[in-house]
């Protein structure tokens, strides 16, 4: 108890922000590979650390020259496992706060994006509207067909209509305009995602996780919309809890 008395009361303002800093980061590790696959491999990582450490205290030495001979390379394994969700928390640690939600959308804009969801709901085509917002979405706009076109429900409904030959992937819209259509996306691998989730909707929640783009989803099925965002999916928005959400992320 003296041990642990004294060890606080010797604390200087160096060894709290190292202690601050190490949580923030522990905190973020969390938040980031939680509902992740990336979670299991953290498991099964402590399950060998655990090994480890019995077999050194118990001397079983074959075991523990193999585990030591592993543990030796663990960075480069860490490395090669989590190269996804690194790339992701590097992504999101080095996002520019001044950048974050560049673009303000003006009501125009946004009555027009709404209206043109509700019409896609109306006659029950499937659609992905991405909004680029902070993180750039160039790789994925490279590949998809170039536009340069104001937001209007008229070309919305003709890009998304089951007989256009780009129905199947999404529109990317920068700075209020449609800049590209027919775009694909990595399909989230969330472990506890909703089975009725189509791939339409895991390709939402994966853009959703690379970036923090608004991410609007139209289900054809269901006569729904969903918004992603930041690795989330509210599903089943009417107009008026859509356009408030639009409005806060595009503000």
């Amino acid at each position: 108890m003296r041990d642990w008395t004294s060890l606080f009361l010797n604390l200087n303002w160096r060894d709290v922000v190292d202690i601050l800093a190490v949580t923030v980061i522990i905190y973020n590790v969390f938040v980031l590979v939680r509902r992740t696959r990336a979670v299991q491999m953290m498991l099964g990582l402590g399950v060998i650390l655990f090994l480890y450490v019995v077999s050194d205290a118990g001397r079983f030495f074959t075991l523990h020259y193999i585990l030591d001979a592993f543990l030796e390379s663990a960075i480069i394994i860490i490395v090669i496992l989590f190269a996804e969700d690194i790339r992701r928390g590097l992504m999101r640690f080095g996002k520019n706060p001044f950048s974050a939600g560049q673009y303000v959308a003006s009501a125009e804009f946004l009555d027009e994006l709404i209206r043109s969801v509700q019409a896609l709901i109306n006659r029950r085509i499937g659609a992905i509207i991405v909004v680029e917002r902070g993180t750039g979405l160039k790789d994925y706009i490279d590949e998809g067909v170039p536009l340069d076109a104001g937001v209007s429900r008229e070309l919305l409904i003709s890009i998304f209509l089951p007989s256009s030959p780009i129905h199947d992937g999404a529109v990317i819209i920068r700075n209020g305009r449609i800049i590209a259509a027919g775009c694909f996306f990595p399909l989230a691998d969330d472990l506890d995602l909703d089975r009725d989730l189509g791939t339409r909707h895991r390709a939402a929640l994966g853009i959703s996780q690379k970036s923090d783009a608004a991410v609007l989803v139209v289900s054809e099925e269901r006569g729904e919309v969903s918004l992603g965002y930041l690795g989330h999916l509210d599903r089943d928005l009417n107009p008026d809890e859509l356009y408030n959400r639009l409005g806060k992320l595009l503000a």
